[in-house]
């Protein structure tokens, strides 16, 4: 097991700090360890207070780390002064510590200073020289390369600036910018951007702490420095989009969202399958399956993209009056039903799984008389744009149906387009609550058609 050190303050609230660190390093396989460098008494509200670990103490439990254990990756993250910065930053030599994140942290989100300028100088002077990665937000990324910090252009221009003092390369993380975020990393000879869409969640504490020992975590493991930065933001991500309210105040990351994401990938196969199973018992259920196929999609929890959304490959055939399936289920293995699952789990992160079945006005009325909500949208509303983006065309007619709608729907059609063959999609928390509604609507149009 990789062991991974933590050089930072106590956060009281579990929510930042030391915690949040333990926690990460614990979600991704390593060996978290400590040293703590304060204390703090804080909460969703803010910090209270803060009583500094004795310089002696700090360096006692290096010691005691290193003499026995060592690390094979460290991360800094509050060190509150300059005589602290200095002793970490010189036991790091002593240790020959080559992989480590230095989170330069100097503010609370409640706005409460956790490093002066002194200590600021001596980041600069002492610690970065031995840090293999820097990880600054905005506003510590102008403090310290000494400019203002506001587009992607002045981003890399401060990323010149920090490596210059020693560190090897440099993470500035662009979560402050308007619109959809985009970090820039720069590792001296080449820069790469990493953008994601912006979380819908407003202001979320403990993100840095998270993202840092992350990525320290992911080199202990042996990953490059990019592999590392990219799954870190994965996880981070991930965190903010499941972060929680245990407070009064701002909402927590949630580092477990990752674990809780990863463990369902065999329990979401085999409950499609389990589905498939049961539609393909049931007679005349091919009388749904329209001309371009069909699929039953389920989600990972948290999923983020097609990849975290497994499918049949080939899609869901007609043969006669019942269905085949080419192969089992598989993630990526659909965008169409991806993006309507997808475009679903945004406003109803529960309801994760869906199928697309055969249009006509007598299954939307058989529908109606099932008990199922049903919801439209009018291809021809379509901006030229969402047209020519392959997978974009579901996500921004679903969005459209659930924006403002005050309910999330059992089912969503169109009347098709140009091209575009018209279709009814059912929704459901999991596939056997989408095939039961499946099921029960072949029922009732069976029972209508023998009536007529």
């Amino acid at each position: 097991m990789r062991r991974v050190l933590t050089i930072a303050g106590s956060d009281t609230g579990g929510g930042a700090g030391v915690q949040a660190d333990l926690k990460t390093i614990a979600t991704l396989g390593g060996h978290g360890m400590s040293v703590i460098t304060a204390l703090t008494a804080q909460n969703s509200l803010g910090v209270q207070s803060v009583y500094p670990v004795p310089l002696p103490f700090i360096e006692t439990q290096m010691d005691a780390i290193f003499s026995d254990m060592g690390a094979d990756a460290a991360k800094t993250g509050m060190l509150w002064d300059a005589g602290v910065v200095k002793l970490v930053a010189g036991k790091m030599a002593e240790y020959r510590m080559k992989k480590l994140v230095v989170d330069p942290v100097m503010m609370a989100k409640d706005g409460s200073s956790l490093l002066n300028e002194e200590g600021r100088d001596a980041l600069r002077k002492e610690l970065f020289p031995m840090a293999f990665l820097v990880t600054p937000n905005l506003p510590e990324a102008e403090a310290l390369a000494g400019i203002e910090v506001r587009r992607v252009a002045e981003m890399k221009e401060a990323a010149r600036r920090i490596r210059s003092f020693g560190a090897e390369a440099v993470l500035v993380k662009g979560g402050h910018l308007g619109g959809d975020p985009v970090d820039l990393l720069f590792d001296g000879s080449e820069f790469t951007e990493f953008s994601s869409e912006r979380a819908d969640v407003k202001e979320v504490h403990g993100t840095g702490c998270v993202l840092s020992a992350a990525i320290a975590t992911e080199l202990a493991k042996g990953a490059s420095l990019r592999e590392a930065v990219k799954r870190g933001r994965s996880l981070t991500l991930l965190s903010i989009k499941a972060a929680f309210a245990i407070g009064k105040g701002i909402k927590f990351t949630n580092p477990y969202a990752y674990l809780a994401k990863e463990r369902e990938r065999y329990e979401v196969i085999k409950v499609l399958n389990e589905a498939i199973t049961r539609l393909k018992g049931e007679e005349g259920i091919g009388r749904l399956i329209p001309e371009v196929s069909s699929n039953l999609g389920y989600a990972l929890p948290f999923a983020q993209d097609k990849g975290d959304v497994a499918a049949f490959p080939g899609r869901i055939v007609r043969l006669k009056d019942t269905i085949v399936t080419a192969d089992a289920p598989e993630f990526g293995a659909s965008q169409h039903i991806a993006s309507v699952i997808l475009a679903v789990m945004g406003y109803e992160p529960s309801l994760r799984s869906a199928m697309n079945i055969r249009f006509s006005p007598h299954i939307l009325q058989v529908c109606q008389e099932g008990g199922l909500h049903l919801f439209s949208f009018d291809r021809r509303q379509e901006t030229q744009e969402v047209r020519e983006e392959e997978g974009r065309s579901l996500a921004w007619g679903v969005g459209n149906v659930l924006t403002g709608a005050g309910q999330v729907p059992d089912v969503v059609y169109d009347e098709g387009g140009w091209g575009k063959e018209p279709m009814i999609r059912v929704l459901g928390r999991d596939p056997g609550e989408v095939a039961q509604k499946v099921i029960e609507i072949n029922r009732r149009e069976y029972d209508r058609d023998s009536a007529r």
